[in-house]
């Protein structure tokens, strides 16, 4: 494919964002509560039973940012669909949140500050798109996550706890505070309580500085119970969904955009020096893609031995847009064309493998040589809202959109 439109464009991006929630809408809806979690390439649904409450909670935002930019009442009536699900099925007596549900019965009830990261995440976005009573539970929330998993002498959050609270894990990992940094900065932004983007900034800050001074001044993914990097936790499980061994070149450029919103949200109402930030975002950027940028096939490779080696060459759809995201938010800040550069290669790459122009949405996973690897293009845990997101993302970054 040679001729791409414009991926500059605002009207180019939110068209793709409309095709992508297409394929999902009105699909997804289950009448009997909640939304569907896996489908085929073609849409169709291969297990109608079965909810992960990350995707339960990316529905959330997908329908919540659908109507904040197309209008379409249907949308928010699948927001408050996707909310009502996660009020009535996912959440426990004790105010948690069931991470895996077999129908409404809890198969697995882990409890997992990743999770806890997407619900608030979810409330935020509901909250900005008219869910008027998510804004309390917003709050909610962020105390709960304050008082199970927040380690105030780490200033970071732990990451696992048994379904009763009773044994926390003495695993830590850094991709549940990344998600919490995303989520506490939504949740400034439905609320404009400056708490929130204190929190993001002390999670961003002890994450992409303290930690990464620990791992070679990069982001390594697992850590022990006092902070230390674990370089041997998952390493015979490279591909795992949440918790993959290596460093990540998509956590990289996920990261360098946080750090990049961060900044510009901190202008003029956090304290603290923001001087870091955009130094700190340019140099994961340019590691990630220096590094994990398949120079043969093309596009950003999975993750990154110690020695930052190429070791899984899978190309995962988020990465790369998540990376587009980022490059298009560096090359606004910082006026230079590498960035640009990056930004055209990484959606030409993406629009000629990831993207299915005929049925909607993106293909999760391929191999080095860009082949898909299944027939199943979104199961739990998909919902492109990596995809839609960074979209909405690059819109909000080239200024040509109301919708910030």
């Amino acid at each position: 494919m040679s001729n791409f439109p414009n991926f500059r464009s605002p009207a180019v991006l939110l068209a793709h964002a409309g095709h992508t929630m297409r394929f999902y809408h009105p699909r997804a809806i289950d009448p009997n509560g909640g939304l569907y979690h896996y489908f085929k390439d073609d849409g169709t649904v291969y297990d109608a039973q079965h909810r992960h409450l990350v995707s339960s909670t990316r529905f959330v935002f997908t329908y919540s940012m659908a109507y904040r930019h197309f209008q379409d009442p249907a949308y928010l009536q699948g927001a408050r669909h996707a909310v009502s699900f996660l009020r009535e099925a996912h959440r426990n007596a004790d105010g948690s949140y069931a991470w895996m549900l077999n129908d409404r019965d809890v198969e697995d009830g882990t409890q997992h500050a990743y999770g806890q990261a997407f619900v608030l995440l979810a409330y935020a976005h509901a909250s900005m798109a008219g869910v008027a009573e998510a804004r309390a539970w917003i709050g909610e929330t962020f105390d709960l996550m304050e008082q199970r998993f927040w380690d105030s002498e780490a200033g970071l959050y732990a990451d696992e706890a048994s379904q009763d609270w009773s044994v926390l894990s003495t695993y830590r990992g850094q991709n549940a505070n990344m998600h919490a940094c995303e989520a506490l900065q939504a949740a400034y932004q439905a609320t404009g309580e400056r708490r929130y983007l204190e929190r993001a900034y002390t999670v961003a800050h002890n994450i992409t500085q303290r930690q990464a001074q620990r791992c070679g001044g990069l982001i390594w993914e697992h850590y022990d119970q006092q902070w230390q990097p674990d370089w041997r936790f998952n390493i015979d499980d490279p591909e795992n969904l949440f918790r993959p061994w290596g460093y990540q070149p998509g956590h990289f450029t996920e990261w360098a955009k946080l750090l990049v919103q961060l900044e510009a949200r901190g202008k003029g109402v956090l304290e603290q020096d923001l001087g870091w930030l955009l130094p700190t975002a340019e140099r994961l950027f340019s590691v990630a893609v220096e590094k994990g940028w398949d120079t043969v096939h093309g596009g950003l490779c999975y993750s990154l031995a110690p020695d930052l080696a190429i070791c899984d060459f899978h190309k995962y759809f988020w990465v790369q847009a998540e990376s587009a995201a980022a490059a298009a938010m560096l090359a606004q800040r910082t006026g230079k064309q590498e960035y640009w550069d990056w930004y055209q290669r990484l959606w030409e790459y993406s629009w000629t493998h990831m993207v299915d122009h005929k049925y909607g949405a993106w293909y999760r996973i391929l191999d080095r040589e860009n082949r898909k690897l299944s027939d199943e293009k979104s199961p739990a845990g998909k919902v492109d809202y990596h995809t839609m997101g960074a979209c909405y993302d690059i819109v909000n970054a080239l200024g040509e959109s109301g919708h910030a």
